[in-house]
């Protein structure tokens, strides 16, 4: 079949569709919470050679997760291993698609006859893959070992034959065997899901026009992306930051970017940023990759689909064994502390030269909070996992978004409360913004929430991690700071316990583990902000009187 230009445009639709479909199939198949409410997972496809062709809504921090994770397995395995009925797993995270070992890629090569036309891959968040903790991160991890199960481009499925093996190992080595398995075999089917659409445009269309098709819609990517490249003013922009702990006592650890805008391509240069960290704050240079590109996706055309053309005018430079490019056997669980750190760096470095694109600094951490224990009424283990939102830092013409998930987080959700309630042995007894200082400006940035967990089973054990802990969102032409992330223990004798880090700690029946999440940065000089807004956020409880008096120079009447 001769394809024309409309045919091609149908054709290139139906493959952004097939990603779309992938993700509806992993949230109506997954049994775990933060898969299926938090929608921590991404779904696509790539052509043979793992050119990324498309990517359903998920987590942005898999922008480089899917492609990268078809072009390392084809470096793991010839051409002859690779069959009909394949479906291969992995979650390493020093090569392609590596993130942390908690999230897992299942690939399956699509084959027209015998011939590799293109791949579908799903990559999410396991609640467990093992390790020394619940839920397989640990702020004291100091290797990759201890962390859980390691699976580096394996056959979970062999010409359609399950390994069986493979599964035995994995029921045997997590503690939630059952949703573990059961959101293995949801990233299985979404991934069949789209190997079976893409059949289906093969069989109406013809493998020839398909195959031009991708190619088409490859080359649309990097038009687009070209054309807004071309209105980024050249030079050479620099920024440098911190992440304040390594979960190990260690730190700070300096995060420094040099961006160089040319005609024709983006080059980020993380050269002189801190050695990896001996505590599990790295992130691998697979990592790196993908939180480049959020920022690059933002700051060029991000109203168009992501795919692999997209990105053919990015370079990322940084040489191995940084905080930004560990190396085995580096500890990862936190992971996603130090890819934030490297998107948010990138993004204070071009933002004063793109201040209709970008905000202000925001509270630029997953905040990512594990609570393990017993279920009061049916006495089944649980863990909890989930991200949380905060503030985002304000613009030259509007306040910053409040309660919002960090720039790695994307379609994310909250679990809602009576899910929460339900699953686990806590009660959600606040969840508000809070007044904490910071962010004031001519626009305030976004303001963080404060989120108390009350315990009603007997004894949990509480693992958060946070970067943002003293070092604060920044502020931008005259902007205030923002305020800092930090989790609180409340014991019922009275005294608080603050962690910006920790592993496992107990807390028993009837105490309350508290989280703030930081405000954004303020934009512009707060002694600009009108009377009204001031007044305002004064009726909201967003800022006190005091706080009004000290940065807007209010006054009652």
């Amino acid at each position: 079949m001769t394809a024309n230009v409309f045919t091609l445009e149908i054709i290139k639709d139906s493959l952004v569709a097939v990603g779309d479909e992938m993700f509806n199939a992993m949230l109506r198949t997954s049994m775990s919470p933060i898969i299926y409410e938090s929608t921590d997972f991404a779904v696509g496809a790539t052509d043979a050679s793992g050119n990324l062709l498309a990517q359903g809504n998920g987590v942005t921090a898999f922008l480089a997760a899917l492609d990268t994770a078809v072009t390392s397995t084809l470096q793991h395995h010839e051409p002859s291993e690779i069959r009909p009925g394949d479906v291969f797993i992995t979650n390493t995270p020093y090569e392609g698609g590596g993130t942390h070992l908690s999230d897992v890629a299942i690939l399956i090569p699509v084959f027209h006859g015998d011939t590799l036309i293109a791949w579908t891959v799903n990559k999410a968040h396991w609640t467990e893959v093992g390790g020394a903790t619940p839920g397989s991160v640990s702020t004291t991890a100091t290797e990759i070992f201890q962390e859980g199960l390691r699976f580096t481009f394996v056959k979970l499925y062999d010409r359609g034959q399950l390994n069986q093996a493979l599964v035995q190992i994995i029921r045997d080595n997590v503690r939630l065997p059952d949703s573990t398995l059961g959101d293995m075999r949801a990233g299985v089917a979404a991934a069949r899901v789209g190997e079976k659409r893409i059949l289906e445009l093969v069989a109406k269309y013809g493998r020839a026009s398909v195959l031009r098709a991708m190619d088409e819609l490859l080359d649309y990517g990097e038009r687009m992306t070209r054309a807004a490249l071309a209105k980024i003013p050249h030079g050479v922009y620099c920024a440098e930051d911190l992440i304040e702990d390594d979960g190990l006592g260690n730190g700070p650890f300096a995060v420094k970017v040099k961006v160089a805008v040319s005609a024709d391509k983006i080059v980020v240069d993380y050269t002189g940023s801190a050695p990896q960290a001996r505590g599990p704050i790295n992130c691998s240079y697979a990592g790196l990759i993908t939180g480049a590109r959020c920022l690059f996706k933002a700051i060029t055309n991000s109203e168009i689909p992501a795919n692999g053309g997209c990105f053919r005018m990015l370079d990322v430079i940084c040489p191995p064994g940084t905080l930004l490019s560990a190396i085995e056997p580096a500890p990862v669980s936190l992971n996603y502390e130090a890819r934030n750190a490297a998107i948010d760096v990138f993004w204070k470095a071009i933002a004063p030269v793109l201040p209709d694109r970008l905000p202000a600094g925001h509270q630029r951490s997953v905040g990512a909070t594990f609570i393990a224990g017993e279920h009061p009424d049916s006495g089944e283990f649980f863990v909890m996992g989930e991200p949380l939102v905060g503030g985002w830092g304000a613009s030259q013409d509007c306040d910053g978004d409040s309660g919002q998930f960090c720039c790695s987080n994307g379609e994310t959700f909250n679990i809602p409360c009576e899910l929460f309630e339900s699953r686990y042995g806590l009660q959600v007894v606040q969840y508000a913004f809070h007044d904490q200082d910071g962010g004031a400006g001519e626009f305030r940035g976004g303001k963080g929430v404060v989120l108390d967990y009350r315990v009603t089973a007997k004894q949990v054990y509480l693992t958060y991690a946070a970067s943002r802990t003293s070092s604060r969102p920044w502020g931008a032409s005259g902007g205030q700071d923002g305020s800092n992330n930090y989790a609180e223990v409340h014991r019922r004798d009275g005294s608080i316990e603050r962690y910006n880090m920790c592993t496992t700690v107990a807390v028993k029946y009837d105490e309350i583990i508290r989280i703030y999440t930081g405000t954004g940065g303020g934009y512009g000089d707060p002694a600009a902000r009108p009377r009204e807004r001031v007044e305002s956020d004064l009726k909201n409880g967003f800022i006190t009187l005091a706080q009004a008096a000290e940065h807007y120079g209010y006054r009652p009447t």
